[in-house]
């Protein structure tokens, strides 16, 4: 008779390893009873140091550290966290005189106008000079004046304003590894030598290094790329998407602020064979080149990155991370299940790193076994998982497939010679007549029909010829009513980035370092100087 599983043990630490250990603990044992609680032991390496990956974010998580118990304010402070209402995507295409195009993927969705999308009648009539983005978030008008999205003194997780974080991965996972323990996770600081498997295939057992043998139920695998035990012990297939995405490589630095503001939006910006990030965190920048080794070696890419980031490289030598772009087609396998790193990795460009995470638990938690582990729960569980890794790609793959450069190779292998999904291939043919709607997409979990309408509008690719001809032709478009809410639109997004504060002193506000002084002079208009903190410079984490 199957019983029900007592024990879950995370192998690997990191933002993979306690993400889940925090999740599954408050999940799996809030309303349950002190005997029927799930024992949750991380076993961590000393000697095996962790790919951060994470320092952006995506706008579910405050509802994560919500649902941990997290409070917002420790968040901030422990974790040099500032805001992020978006991504800003400079170069990725240019205009009709060869000039960088710059469009965002911005948190927040315009309402229809009478069930029309706004993005219809944008084509039809314009927006006075004003791009697509403009018309959809405040953000942008934030980001002018570097300012937050919410009021001084307001509540934890307080929003005017949809935003997601950015944050320091390493302190991050120290957050969790000290939470977790303080609620009872059993850490063990350990070094695995092995895995012991059962005749049934399960693993039976972890041999390690100063405890020796330690039975297990149900495991999860949080050993990174390598995948120690999904790939090596269960043979686990790693389906590679090299021929959808050509980056496979990426180098990362840290660099002090220069300026006395921190701009409140993650930065995409494309270079020669790949793009960089830049994330501003309060006290310094984490930035970045995801390239493609095809078309630079390494040498050439920290040339070409250390030029684009001029004064601030010097000193710097950036180290160069190869990336496992890819994803087990059978996360969970036996008692096994392969979560962050060892389950999957898309490039870093869209932050989905512990947003993938999140879901993965989420899941988990949904599909939980017995232990008899049904293979109706690992399939629909491998199942859900695919549609997400799919949903992922797919939008990634749109940045690159249309993009309209033709400066360098990669640009144009990007776009000629990588392979897009058949799903993705049909909607694009299908887009040129319409704007994307809800039932084209198979998995909308983080990407809707709003963002993909972000992107196509903000490439501006509907002025380059990409659409037919009579497009939105049978849609009763009333032009006054455009100009009226255009018009209200922007007033609005005026209103909202004049009363917002300065995103620095905001930060600072909800740190606890903001005098009472200080708040009063800034509500009343006056402006203070503070000198930025000091960053220590260093590795950065992948974004």
């Amino acid at each position: 008779m199957p019983e029900r599983i007592s024990n879950v043990t995370i192998v690997g630490g990191g933002t993979a390893g306690w993400l889940s250990a925090l999740l599954l603990n408050e999940m799996l044992n809030r309303r349950r009873a002190p005997a029927d609680k799930v024992t949750v032991t991380l076993v961590e390496s000393p000697n095996i140091p962790t790919v951060g990956v994470g320092e952006a974010t995506v706008p579910n998580m405050p509802r994560t550290l919500i649902e941990c118990g997290l409070s917002e304010t420790a968040f901030f402070k422990a974790c040099n966290t500032s805001f992020k209402l978006g991504v800003l995507f400079d170069n990725w295409n240019h205009d009709e005189n060869g000039q960088p195009i710059s469009y965002i993927n911005p948190f927040e969705a315009p309402h229809p106008i009478d069930g029309i999308d706004v993005g219809t009648y944008y084509l039809r009539y314009g927006a006075g000079g004003l791009d697509y983005g403009r018309l959809t978030t405040a953000a942008l008008d934030l980001l002018d004046e570097c300012r937050g999205p919410r009021a001084f003194r307001a509540p934890d997780f307080s929003r005017d304003l949809a935003f997601a974080y950015h944050l320091d991965a390493g302190r991050f996972a120290n957050l969790l590894r000290e939470t977790c323990v303080s609620r009872g996770v059993v850490h063990k600081y350990d070094t695995l030598l092995d895995v012991e498997m059962a005749e049934n295939g399960n693993v039976a057992a972890l041999v390690l290094a100063d405890e020796g043998r330690m039975p297990v139920e149900f495991v999860l695998d949080c050993t990174g790329f390598r995948g120690l035990i999904i790939n090596e012990k269960l043979g686990g297939q790693f389906q590679s998407y090299s021929k959808y995405l050509p980056n496979d490589r990426a180098m990362a630095v840290q660099i002090p602020h220069t300026t006395d503001t921190i701009e409140p939006m993650t930065r995409s910006t494309a270079l020669g064979a790949g793009w960089t990030w830049r994330v501003p965190l309060f006290n310094r920048i984490g930035t970045g080149y995801v390239y493609s080794s095809a078309h630079r070696t390494d040498d050439e890419a920290r040339d070409e990155f250390k030029a684009w980031l001029g004064p601030a490289a010097d000193g710097l030598e950036p180290r160069v991370i190869p990336m496992r772009i890819g994803s087990n087609r059978t996360p969970w396998i036996k008692n096994c299940v392969a979560i962050g790193l060892s389950g999957g990795f898309i490039e870093p460009l869209e932050s989905t790193a512990i947003h993938m995470i999140d879901m993965a638990v989420r899941q988990l938690v949904v599909h939980f076994p017995d232990t008899s582990f049904p293979d109706s729960l690992r399939r629909s569980y491998n199942l859900q998982a695919a549609r997400l890794y799919e949903e992922v790609l797919d939008f990634i793959c749109l940045h690159y497939r249309l993009n309209n450069r033709t400066d360098t190779p990669y640009w144009i292998d990007a776009r000629e010679q990588m392979q897009i999904s058949d799903r993705l291939e049909e909607n694009l043919e299908l887009w040129r007549h319409r704007l994307p709607q809800p039932f084209d997409l198979d998995s909308s979990v983080l990407f809707g029909q709003t963002t993909y309408h972000a992107v196509l509008l903000g490439k501006r690719v509907y002025e380059m010829g990409y659409a037919a001809p009579n497009f939105g032709a049978g849609m009763p478009l009333q032009e006054d009513k455009w100009w009226e809410w255009l018009q209200q639109r922007r007033a609005y997004f005026a209103d909202q980035a004049d009363k917002a504060p300065d995103h620095r002193h905001l930060l600072r506000d909800i740190r606890g370092e903001l005098s009472s002084r200080e708040r009063r002079a800034l509500e009343r208009g006056d402006k203070i100087v503070v000198d930025h903190a000091e960053p220590a410079l260093a590795e950065s984490n992948l974004l």
